[in-house]
């Protein structure tokens, strides 16, 4: 079974281009250094009237965006290696 890392983080909607060009960076370093996958999502279409969407979870302003991301390992100890 694998191991994941997973990020929930809130960007300025109108830095989600800027962050884009990060998260495309911040990819291609985990994979250099041994991650098996590297993961971005953009909320879109968030406002879902079941469970506990994230706009309500993280509190959103209406100018603000929720990101998922995550990064997928062999295993922890790999996830260890590849982030020392």
């Amino acid at each position: 079974m694998a191991y994941v890392d997973g990020f929930l983080l809130i960007v300025p909607t109108d830095k989600i281009e800027a962050y884009k060009k990060l998260a495309k960076i911040a990819g291609k370093v985990w994979k250099e250094h041994g991650a098996l996958e590297y993961r971005e999502c953009v909320g879109d279409d968030l406002d879902l009237p079941y469970g506990r969407p994230f706009p309500k979870l993280l509190k959103l302003k209406p100018d603000e965006t929720a990101v998922f991301s995550w990064i997928v390992y062999r295993s922890k100890a790999h996830r260890d290696q590849v982030n020392a």
